[in-house]
């Protein structure tokens, strides 16, 4: 009698990939149960201790329980519980006071950057932002360095960071998405340093992920020089990129020098021939963004209508300046936009 012959519909290098995709799947669910379980942990160990001491936990009092229960801890844990990290928990529960706000996707070491930021609403964005766009603990710590909840709500509402109040008046949902300025000094370009636009471009595409990080949540890359043409001429859009959380087009032009009316006229041609040609059914209008060194405020404002929410100028930066230099510039944008 024959034996049966099993077909393999597979090779063992599928099989074993196969295998592996399950194995490292597991340990992904298993470590990210373990931090969930462990930010918890921390969580309640700080309410404890909040509640066992108070506000000042430096206090006689509160020193002698930090330094008794470092101590019996750590016999019995290992480390993990200096009197440092106790002071930390507790902190974590002063910062984050609701249980239920907590993010099983953030680790302690996430939280321990969020808890350095003193604003409580600029550390509810980040978190949120940080959640929702799976930041590494090294790319939620680069946000906050280059202060991008500031420039976010500077890029929406310019007088609101004058007024240090929340706008209660709702903005288009394409300004939710544009900075002012973008920090880009991943591309270790050294300040006062010309570039051409073609190795500015090329620099950005070297450093897409960077790039994209920067820009902010939703971007996908699509082109680069994407051309078309017009009566036998033909143009070129320098990057496109597409936002699926806004379901539109990004188009982006970069600019080494000051910016004028004929840029921001040139890109409301590019705006337009996407608008009419190129959007796929349910894409909404798409948005161009022109990126300068510097920029007129006064040029744009003349230059674009009113209601425009289609166009958008921003300042590049290709270094990383201060938080003191950020935080100037920011106020000093804000204060000339109450002034016109």
């Amino acid at each position: 009698m024959e034996s049966e012959k099993i077909e393999l519909s597979q090779k063992p290098e599928q099989t074993l990939q196969l295998i592996r995709g399950s194995i490292v799947d597991a340990q992904h669910k298993v470590t990210s149960a373990v931090n969930s379980a462990m930010v918890i942990a921390y969580w309640e160990i700080g309410e404890k201790i909040y509640h066992a001491c108070g506000e000042n936990d430096r206090a006689e009092y509160g020193t002698r329980l930090l330094e008794y229960l470092s101590y019996h801890l750590s016999a019995e844990f290992g480390n993990g519980f200096s009197v440092q990290n106790l002071r930390n928990m507790r902190q974590f529960y002063c910062c984050f006071p609701n249980r239920y706000t907590l993010c099983s996707d953030l680790s302690w070491s996430h939280y321990r950057l969020l808890m350095r930021v003193s604003d409580g609403q600029a550390r509810t964005f980040y978190a949120e932002e940080c959640a929702k766009a799976a930041w590494s603990v090294r790319q939620l710590e680069r946000q906050i360095h280059t202060m991008y909840y500031q420039r976010i709500l500077a890029s929406q509402d310019k007088m609101s960071v004058a007024k240090e109040i929340q706008t209660t008046e709702p903005k288009p949902e394409y300004e939710k998405i544009v900075k002012d300025p973008y920090v880009m000094e991943f591309l270790q370009i050294q300040p006062d340093t010309h570039v051409y636009e073609s190795d500015l471009e090329q620099a950005l595409i070297d450093h897409l992920q960077q790039f994209l990080l920067e820009l902010g949540r939703g971007f996908s890359f699509v082109s680069r020089q994407k051309r078309f043409t017009l009566d036998g001429q033909n143009f070129f859009i320098d990057l496109v990129f597409y936002n699926y959380i806004l379901k539109c087009f990004v188009l982006i032009d970069l600019k080494t020098d000051t910016l004028t009316h004929q840029d921001i006229g040139q890109m409301q041609m590019y705006v337009n021939y996407y608008t009419r040609e190129l959007m796929n059914e349910g894409d909404n209008p798409p948005i161009g963004i022109v990126l300068c060194a510097e920029k007129n405020d006064a040029v744009v404002q003349y230059t674009l209508p009113e209601n425009n929410t289609q166009i958008f100028t921003s300042k590049y930066k290709t270094y990383l300046p201060t938080e003191e230099e950020l935080r100037k510039e920011l106020r000093l944008d804000a204060f000339q936009k109450l002034g016109e």
